[in-house]
């Protein structure tokens, strides 16, 4: 995942004006099949559109789909390295989403995504196997340091 390549460091604008450092593994030079998939669910097409194309300036290879339903019935479900996952989605919801992959063996680490500040939720999605939630808006920061969290435990 994030620890192979050129290591970069550089820093981004996090709120108040204060800069944040930080350091990743560049995946620059290897084929999209060979970086690591990262797989955004969200009904939010603003989220679907904007996620991905960070991801890929991470390094990482990104598909977005807009529904759990979608992304269950795409090929990208073995390939997937972690998941992304809105947690209030119409149908099938990001917490459903979570009980399904495991009901299938699938041990995809997920980092939810939400703007409910819901503390029962948070505590659902925690007790069963969630790697991380960030509330929405959240910054470039928070998304690459648990990016680094999930790399780091596997």
């Amino acid at each position: 995942m994030i620890s192979e390549g050129k290591q970069y460091q550089g820093t981004m604008d996090g709120p108040h004006g204060v800069a944040h450092r930080f350091v990743m593994e560049s995946h620059q030079g290897t084929s999209a099949t060979e970086r690591p998939l990262l797989s955004v669910v969200d009904d939010d097409e603003s989220v679907r559109e904007s996620l991905p194309d960070l991801l890929r300036e991470f390094g990482f290879a990104a598909r977005a789909f807009s529904s759990a339903e979608e992304f269950l019935l795409s090929d990208c479900v073995e390939e997937t390295k972690c998941l992304i996952l809105d947690i209030a989605m119409p149908g099938m919801t990001g917490l459903d989403l979570q009980q399904e992959l495991r009901r299938r063996g699938q041990k995809i680490p997920i980092i939810f995504v939400t703007a409910q500040k819901d503390e029962a939720i948070r505590e659902q999605a925690f007790k069963q196997g969630a790697a991380n939630l960030l509330y929405k808006p959240f910054s470039d920061t928070a998304l690459l340091q648990a990016l680094n969290e999930v790399v780091r435990a596997k």
